[in-house]
C-alpha cells in the first residue's frame, strides 16, 4: 500500500463527507493505493455515525473510536499503530489542510529520501492574536532548543516513512513535537514544505488557552527525556554537585574570613548572623537533594523494563555452518 492517511478528529461531523470525497478524488487521480484511518477522539456529535457510513461506502476508509476524549496525541499514536502504508500522512479533519498536497509529500519521502516532511502554513488562515503570534513564538523557541530548523512544528499536515511512525510513541500533548521525537529515534532527514492553509469551513477550533501552558511544558519534557531519559544522573548529579560545591566554598570563605578577622582583632559578627551563611547552607542542601534525586532516578531507569530496548535498523550475520566452512578453508 502506498499511503496511509491518519485523521484524528473531535466533533467534525460536517466536514467528514467532504474531506473523504476530496481525498478519494486526489488518490484516484494519482493512482495511489491508500487507506484513510479516521480516529474519533470521543466525539459528542454524529462524527462516528458519519464514519460508519463512509466505511460502508468506501473500502479505503477505516474507523477507530475512543470511549472518551483522550487528546490528539492519543489519536495519532493509535492511528500510527494501525497504519500499513509505505508512507503515512497525518492531516486535520477540519478541511484547513488540503489533500492536494499529498502527492508532493509522498514524492519527497519516496524520491528525495526524507524520513519526515512537515507542512509549513506560511500564509496561515487563523486569528492573529490567539494563534498566529503565539505559534510564531513557540516555533522560534522550539527551533532554538531542539536545533530542528522547521517553521511550523505543530502543522497537522505531515508525511512520514512507515518506519518513523512505528518507532515513536506520541503521548500527552507531544503531537506538537513529533519532529523532535523522530530525531530522537534516529531519523535526522527532516524536511519542510510550504502548504496551503484554508479558512475553517465548519465548526470552531477544539484547542483552548490551556495549550499556551502545555506547549512549553511538553517541549521541556521531550528535550529532557531525549537527552537524559536513560541517564538522569548526568543532569541531576551534575547540577547538584555544582550547587553543592558553590555553597561549600561560600561557607568555607565565610568561616575563613571569620577566623582571619578574629586573628587580627578586627570587628566581626557571628557566622549565624551573616545572611550569606544561610544562602550557602541552602545551596549545599539543595545540591545534596538534587544529587540524591539523580541517584534515585538512575535506580528507576536501571530497573525500567525498556532500559535495553534499542531500535535496530538492520542486522546481518552469517550462519554457523558457513562460519565453520570459512575456518576450514
Amino acid at each position: 500500500m502506498d499511503i496511509s492517511i491518519v485523521i484524528p478528529l473531535f466533533n467534525e461531523e460536517e466536514s467528514l463527507p467532504e474531506l473523504e470525497a476530496w481525498l478519494r478524488r486526489v488518490m484516484e487521480r494519482e493512482g495511489f493505493s491508500y487507506e484513510v484511518i479516521m480516529v474519533d477522539d470521543g466525539s459528542k456529535d454524529d462524527s462516528w455515525k458519519i464514519i460508519g457510513q463512509l466505511v460502508q461506502q468506501s473500502p479505503h476508509v477505516r474507523g477507530i473510536k475512543f470511549q472518551r476524549n483522550y487528546g490528539k496525541s492519543a489519536a495519532l499514536n493509535t492511528g500510527f499503530l494501525a497504519a500499513a502504508g509505505r508512507v503515512v500522512v497525518t492531516m486535520d479533519a477540519d478541511l484547513q489542510d488540503s489533500p492536494e498536497e499529498l502527492p508532493e509529500l509522498y514524492r519527497m519521502i519516496v524520491e528525495e529520501g526524507y524520513d519526515m516532511v512537515s507542512g509549513w502554513k506560511k500564509n496561515r488562515k487563523d486569528p492573529l492574536l490567539s494563534k498566529n503570534i503565539p505559534s510564531k513564538f513557540y516555533n522560534w523557541t522550539a527551533r532554538m532548543m531542539t536545533g530542528i530548523k522547521l517553521h511550523d512544528f505543530n502543522c497537522g499536515l505531515k508525511a512520514y516513512k512507515r518506519e518513523v511512525v512505528k518507532s515513536i510513541e506520541v503521548y500527552g500533548d507531544m503531537h506538537r513535537y513529533i519532529p523532535v521525537l523522530a530525531k530522537w529515534a534516529g531519523f535526522n532527514k527532516i524536511g519542510e514544505k510550504v502548504v496551503v492553509h484554508q479558512e475553517r469551513k465548519y465548526g470552531t477550533s477544539k484547542f483552548g488557552i490551556e495549550r499556551f501552558i502545555r506547549g512549553p511544558l511538553d517541549l521541556m519534557s521531550v528535550i529532557f527525556i531525549s537527552r537524559f531519559g536513560k541517564r538522569p544522573m548526568h543532569f541531576f548529579g551534575t547540577l547538584g554537585l555544582f550547587i553543592f560545591i558553590l555553597g561549600f566554598f561560600a561557607a568555607g570563605y565565610i568561616g575563613i574570613n571569620k577566623l582571619y578577622r578574629l586573628n587580627n582583632h578586627l570587628p566581626t559578627i557571628l557566622v549565624t548572623d551573616n545572611p550569606y551563611f544561610f544562602i550557602s547552607l541552602a545551596c549545599m542542601i539543595i545540591g545534596t537533594l538534587l544529587f540524591v534525586t539523580g541517584f534515585l532516578a538512575e535506580l528507576v531507569s536501571r530497573y525500567a523494563p525498556d532500559r535495553n530496548q534499542y531500535l535496530i535498523e538492520e542486522q546481518i550475520e552469517r550462519s554457523m555452518e558457513r562460519r565453520k566452512e570459512g575456518k576450514k578453508e
